[in-house]
């Protein structure tokens, strides 16, 4: 007979194959993880030309060497308050996904990018049933590493739309 795994078993399960190396960065004095094998690089906030009738959170496009880049700033995104530029703020180049299986480049500004951890499954848990159920897709779980607590984010699901 085959059993089901319930919610919470689930869960964990998923967040267990989610361990390995994620690049974390601070939007509004949070800490959040994207997997290393999704980015592409770390630029400064260059100009950034804006597109007619975009969402708030798409700050507009950059060129980057040629390729034309969607830039999506988080603390919009996060429904945080807009700040200023500042010495720290930078871009995470991302390769991302869409429903059809078509991938492209995603610039996501962030407050500042701190560095590379290796997160095991021990170190990570699902997200708390309150922001499952919160229309909080975009969150895969939550990891303990170096005394902090950070959120762990499905780039797909965040950038989607």
């Amino acid at each position: 007979m085959h059993m089901q795994a319930t919610l919470p078993e689930a869960a964990a399960e998923s967040v267990a194959g989610a361990a390995g190396k994620y690049l974390t960065f601070q939007v509004g004095g949070e800490h959040y993880g994207v997997p290393v094998e999704r980015t592409r690089e770390i630029i400064r906030v260059s100009t950034i030309t804006g597109v007619p009738q975009m969402p708030e959170h798409v700050k507009g496009v950059i060129n980057l060497r040629g390729r034309i880049v969607p830039v999506v700033d988080l603390r919009i995104r996060f429904g945080l308050a807009n700040s200023e530029i500042h010495e720290r703020t930078c871009i995470i180049v991302v390769q991302v996904g869409d429903r059809r299986g078509a991938s492209g480049a995603m610039g996501l500004m962030v407050d500042a990018v701190e560095e590379v951890l290796t997160l095991n499954a021990a170190d990570m848990e699902p997200p708390p049933e309150v922001v499952a159920r919160h229309d909080a897709g975009h969150i895969t779980g939550m990891a303990k590493a170096k005394g902090t607590l950070t959120t762990l984010i499905d780039l797909d699901r965040l950038l989607a739309g």
